[in-house]
């Protein structure tokens, strides 16, 4: 698990995009897997608690995993807290998902923004460490 959502330091280069993509489609994997085990979980839970054939159950998981809402409304009680159940859940899954999937591209890019190039290299090899910002005197009279 370590190995999975590990990323390189601030402090390294970049990876090369080829096992950029690896990750993305990785993620992309776990993500789909995450998503197919949520909707099995619906549609045996609308099978169970409200007696719907297959067809239907999987069209009121879908629509809920979605986020589109239920498809057709519950008929019993059990139903009912079923249906809510699986759609705060869902809920919960569609931003797990979401930021699976994404998180690759968003640590690309803030990697990006922390990654010496060469000239800060060459500068620090030479002893001169970054440049400092002169303070600009606000008016004349602090001249």
């Amino acid at each position: 698990m370590d190995r999975f959502i590990r990323f390189e330091h601030k402090s390294q280069r970049i990876v090369p995009r080829r096992l950029f993509i690896r990750r993305v489609g990785r993620n992309l994997a776990v993500g789909l897997g995450i998503i197919a085990a949520s909707l099995l979980v619906g549609i045996v839970g609308f099978m169970v608690f409200e007696g719907k054939d297959w067809i239907s159950a999987y069209d009121n998981a879908a629509m809920i995993l979605s986020g589109m809402g239920p498809f057709d409304i519950a008929a019993s009680d059990a139903g009912r807290l079923f249906e809510g159940t699986y759609a705060l859940y869902a809920g919960l899954m569609v931003v797990l998902v979401a930021g699976l999937v994404l998180a690759p591209v968003f640590h690309r890019v803030l990697h990006s923004f922390h990654v010496e190039d060469d000239d800060d290299e060459k500068r620090a090899e030479r002893g001169e460490g970054k440049p400092r910002a002169t303070r600009k005197p606000a008016n004349k009279a602090d001249e």
